[in-house]
């Protein structure tokens, strides 16, 4: 039987991987016109930032491959016939298949802005854009960014460590408020003020404007004009799936699958970025664009490409990132306007905890500034432990590196504070951090 692949990200690599753990015969092959090997998307702005090199983000040593007879080809697909089961690729080869993955990631989301055709206008997504970054910053003074969250960050990073002058435009009234609750959104946009870069909220792009092909600005829709010769383009991802709109497979904004990750193709399946849950799982979005998130699908496909019949269930969802130097942990779908939660933050410090809860039993969470303990977190939100116990066992969960600052006291007066509950704090206990380990 031959697998491919189309993808050479974390999803499209591990479900290959795993295929071949499960099985010594597989013809296995993967396709992608981004690169020739498998590369860390996340580790993009280290290479920027001097403190990488490519060869550095590679997982795998060149060897990997052939000695785990995983083909490799480089190039772009451009149609699928799925009644035939063949791949039309840009270079005019037609490769067939007789079990097809979909893992085409995703691409930066863009709204017909007028001038976002001009030279100076990007975002950041893979290796080309990478390179595209290069050419772009050349010369450049001043950047502005369109559009916070995760990726806002990693790009006024990357431009500041170059001495770029970096302003970020959001729509909403405080940084990513789309998904941080008000307190938090301001304590980052301080956080980046402190680093020099500077945050307009309530501000939306109207057009970008250009001279001789080039950016020399753009004009928001209240007006103002902002001059800059670089825009760089931070609104969210699109999964990337352009090129199978018209097919007989099923497509809303990504590729539709169910809960075994199986499209309405027969024999064709997805993972990843590109892919859109039909019915989403409990606690958990339509969409899973996040790198663990593509690592646990790809694990979990290779069983069901090889016949498994068990549901994909990640667990409680989670997310991680870092803003400059603040450490950011996410477990369970936080709102960004909690009503029930607990929330605690340092007076001087850019370190603050979030508990959302029902009926007083943690349903979600997020802390930036301190670590979280990945496995106590997740269980104590599976077994739905009250705030009370939580707060009583924090030191369990934090695992700041040593002779940082214990802030469970300062936690635990906070929440005597607020909902007139005394916190008796039990000292760390290893064997309960090994038993949720070990669940």
């Amino acid at each position: 039987m031959k697998v491919v692949i189309i993808g050479n990200g974390i999803a499209g690599i591990t479900t290959a991987r795993h295929l071949r753990k499960l099985n010594s015969e597989l013809e296995i092959l993967v396709i992608s016109g981004e690169s020739e090997y498998f590369y860390s998307r996340p580790a993009l702005m280290y290479i920027f930032m001097g403190h990488m090199k490519f060869e550095h983000t590679k997982a795998y040593e060149d060897w990997f491959w052939e000695k785990n007879r995983i083909d490799l080809k480089q190039a772009w697909v451009k149609s699928i016939d799925f009644q035939e089961k063949q791949l039309n690729c840009a270079d005019g080869s037609v490769v067939s298949y007789d079990k097809l993955v979909l893992a085409t990631g995703s691409k930066t989301a863009t709204y017909d802005w007028p001038g976002q055709e001009l030279q100076g206008v990007q975002g950041l997504i893979g290796l080309q854009d990478l390179d595209l970054l290069e050419k772009n910053v050349q010369g450049v003074k001043k950047a502005v960014i369109i559009g916070g969250g995760l990726i806002g960050v990693e790009l006024a990073e990357m431009l500041h460590s170059r001495g770029i002058d970096v302003e970020i435009l959001v729509r909403e009234n405080r940084f990513w408020g789309s998904v941080l609750p008000p307190q938090e959104g301001k304590l980052i946009e301080r956080h980046l003020h402190d680093h020099g870069v500077r945050v307009q909220s309530n501000t939306e792009l109207s057009e970008i404007i250009g001279e001789g092909g080039k950016v020399i600005g753009i004009r928001t829709t209240s007006g103002e004009i902002k001059d800059c010769e670089l825009v760089c383009i931070a609104t969210g991802v699109r999964p990337n799936v352009d090129f199978l709109k018209g097919s007989t497979l099923e497509i809303e904004r990504g590729i539709l699958v169910d809960e075994f990750l199986k499209t309405n193709v027969e024999d064709v399946f997805a993972a990843g970025d590109c892919m859109e849950f039909r019915k989403p799982i409990e606690g958990r979005g339509k969409f899973e664009q996040m790198w663990h998130s593509g690592r646990m699908m790809g694990e979990h496909l290779a069983q069901t490409v090889l016949g498994s019949d068990k549901a994909y269930a990640p667990g409680v969802w989670y997310n991680a990132a870092k803003f400059f130097d603040v450490e950011y942990q996410a477990y369970g779908r936080l709102s960004n306007e909690p009503v029930s939660s607990f929330y605690w933050e340092h007076p001087k410090a850019k370190i603050c905890l979030r508990m959302e809860h029902k009926d007083q039993r943690l349903v979600a969470m997020h802390a930036f500034g301190m670590r979280l303990r990945h496995q106590v977190a997740d269980g104590w939100i599976r077994d739905e432990k009250s705030l009370e116990y939580c707060l009583s066992h924090f030191k369990d969960l934090v695992f700041d590196p040593e002779f940082h600052r214990d802030h469970s006291r300062a936690i635990a007066l906070e929440f005597r504070r607020q909902f007139g509950v005394e916190v008796k704090l039990e000292k760390k206990s290893w064997k309960r951090i090994l038993n949720a380990f070990a669940s």
